[in-house]
């Protein structure tokens, strides 16, 4: 599935010095608290924040917490997917990885997959976890940390990790050069779309499929607002809603990164009455309001993968660069990002599985790069068929009441 990596004909005996985890987001708190845990060695953590901030909600894929594989292939979008890019017996070493998991951390984990939680409540509890447990395994330095300073802290023996999100501090890095840094080098992008994300509160229940994203667009021409399944979700007496507004570039370019339901009906009315149609349909069949402003973000959908998550180019070369000693890793948004609210469970997948072969002393260093470069191939693979799946069927939604225009996005045989 992969070309091999460029093994030296020496194989190099498992790491022992020390893990450094670059960014302390939710990926990097998992996988340090995975690591915590473990009879391995001790773990870096740099954290640019010293408080955790970020409201925005999010929801967790089951598959997270799935205790076989038949739970674990049940998503509706992906499962045959997942059937068909993984070896059984290959999911079943990692679900029993997963079982070792610590009590604490399994209890967070089946908690965040039931619903909806706001991204600093995985944070801070993560990082409360990791205090409490007392350990000194782990050390947390606060900085904002440069390449420079990555390159001059390592020590042989260590492993390197990056969790610094989609603009990745050490993506560009991994591919050798003589000269200078390429911004992008290292990257496959595919843009799907511009879009709007946008979320509100509503104060009854409110639950929204196909039939109802149809129906409650029925009149729009134009701006139809999705929400998405697992982005709707009733806490208590409110109902959080998110989903997005496809807009051209054109009007992505005219709006700013943030803003709120004011400024959408001053400055782009036409989105805005779109959307507010929708909110007055169902406002019409529940009897409930809005109890929030909406909250906008504009952005580029895109899908992408890093070409190597690793520092596999680099091994076995005369260069004199850190890095043809020390192995590093991407994990999360670092190797592959996806919109439609992928990309958190995609990165505690990285860690889940990074984790285990940390904790497996009896892996060569060649062998953690070669098996991590492979599984984040088939994640890719995974992740890219799910997108495109997920963006046909919207853009067949959109397109129900235009005969002509909904046979042009099919492709039958």
């Amino acid at each position: 599935m992969l070309e091999p990596s460029g093994t030296p004909a020496t194989q190099t005996p498992h790491p022992t010095g020390t893990v450094r985890v670059i960014g302390a987001g939710p990926i990097g708190l998992l996988l340090t608290a995975l690591l915590q845990t473990i009879d391995g060695p001790p773990v870096q953590l740099y954290e640019r924040r010293g408080e955790y901030t970020r409201g925005r909600m999010v929801s967790l894929a089951p598959y997270l917490v799935a205790d076989s594989i038949e739970s674990y292939q049940a998503d509706a979008i992906d499962g045959e997917s997942v059937e068909a890019i993984f070896d059984t017996r290959e999911l079943e070493t990692r679900l029993a990885y997963r079982r070792t998991i610590a009590p604490d951390l399994t209890a967070l984990l089946r908690e965040w997959t039931r619903g909806f939680v706001p991204l600093k409540v995985i944070e801070q509890s993560l990082s409360d976890l990791i205090d409490a447990r007392g350990s000194t395994t782990v050390r947390r330095t606060e900085r904002d940390v440069s390449v420079e300073n990555v390159w001059a802290m390592l020590e042989p023996g260590d492993i390197l990790v990056d969790c610094t999100g989609s603009r990745s501090l050490l993506r560009d890095h991994l591919v050798p050069t003589s000269g200078e840094i390429v911004r992008g080098q290292n990257t496959q992008r595919f843009r799907l779309e511009y879009a709007l994300v946008i979320t509100f509160l509503y104060g009854e229940h409110y639950a929204c499929d196909e039939y109802c994203k149809y129906y409650k667009n029925v009149e729009n021409p134009a701006f139809k607002f999705i929400p998405s399944v697992n982005r709707t979700f009733y806490d208590g007496d409110v109902t959080h809603v998110t989903g997005i507004v496809s807009i051209n570039r054109e009007v992505y370019d005219a709006m700013p990164p943030q803003f709120d339901g004011p400024w959408l009906r001053t400055n782009a009315p036409d989105v805005a009455e779109s959307m507010d149609r929708f909110i007055d349909k169902i406002k019409s069949e529940t009897h409930g309001e809005l109890v929030s402003e909406l909250e906008i973000v504009r952005i580029p959908l895109d899908v992408y993968r890093a070409w190597n998550a690793t520092s596999r180019r680099w091994r076995g070369s005369a260069a004199d660069h850190p890095l043809t000693v020390t192995p590093a890793f991407l994990v999360g948004d670092s190797a592959i990002g996806s919109p439609y609210f992928q990309s958190i469970s995609l990165g505690f997948e990285c860690a889940f599985f990074l984790a285990g072969h940390i904790a497996n002393v009896n892996l060569t260093i060649e062998a953690m790069i070669d098996r991590y470069e492979a599984f984040i191939y088939q994640q890719w693979l995974r992740v890219y068929m799910r997108t495109r799946m997920i963006k046909h069927n919207k853009d067949l939604l959109e397109s129900a009441d235009d005969t002509f225009g909904l046979l042009g996005k099919l492709h039958v045989f």
